[in-house]
């Protein structure tokens, strides 16, 4: 089972092709873009890269894994409405998975912080326990954050002391860790999810609330 993972919920674009099999999972390709505000022209030619690095075409895929943050809005939604799209066309289910949980999964054993740039000066974080979430997802000021753990991980732990150590290798959530926590719905072809986005705050655009009366 050729699996799609994508994640835009956090200053880095990841589009990976994971082998699911009764075995467990072989990575493919991966390729990643770090830049903030290049989501959307980034994506597409990562995912075209990873197939083409594969040998592979978009009819070869079994399912598609897709970040559902938390992340800012403009970000989050590119990743998903790329799955949930690339899911409808291909007629092959899409399957959402908190980008936290990836990297908490990925730290390993022990109690960690995962935190991610929020902007605003906050965080969206989460606790972990052997890589199984124990509190979370929800963002703070870092200086709100007040938890009981051995290390942190994801790129607001870098960018903001927390006073633990930082497992700098994992700042962004990796194609194979999403992959890992959904693999037994891949394995059972269970139905395609809604992929709802884990924004945890308002988009800072927003309608106004009426018409603002004209003064003559």
């Amino acid at each position: 089972m050729l699996v799609l993972a994508l994640d835009t919920a956090t200053p880095a674009s990841t589009a990976a092709l994971i082998e699911v099999t009764a075995d467990g999972l072989f990575g493919v390709a991966e390729s990643r873009t770090v830049d903030p505000r290049a989501h959307g022209e980034k994506l597409a030619p990562e995912i075209a890269a990873v197939l083409a690095e594969a040998g592979l075409r978009p009819r070869d895929l079994t399912a598609i894994v897709a970040g559902l943050g938390p992340g800012p809005f403009t970000g989050l939604r590119v990743g998903l409405a790329t799955a949930a799209s690339m899911g409808q066309a291909l007629g092959i289910p899409t399957y959402g998975v908190c980008s936290l949980d990836a990297l908490g999964r990925a730290a390993g054993p022990g109690r960690v912080l995962i935190a991610t740039d929020a902007r605003r000066r906050e965080v969206y974080y989460a606790t972990y326990a052997d890589g199984v979430r124990e509190s979370g997802p929800d963002v703070a000021k870092p200086a709100d954050v007040a938890v009981n753990v051995d290390k942190s991980a994801g790129e607001g732990a870098l960018k903001y002391d927390f006073g633990v150590p930082v497992e700098e290798h994992l700042l962004y959530p990796s194609g194979a860790a999403l992959v890992a926590i959904a693999a037994d719905r891949v394995r059972a072809g269970a139905p395609s999810e809604i992929l709802t986005p884990l924004y945890l705050r308002r988009p800072d655009a927003v309608e106004p609330a009426g018409r603002k009366p004209v003064l003559t």
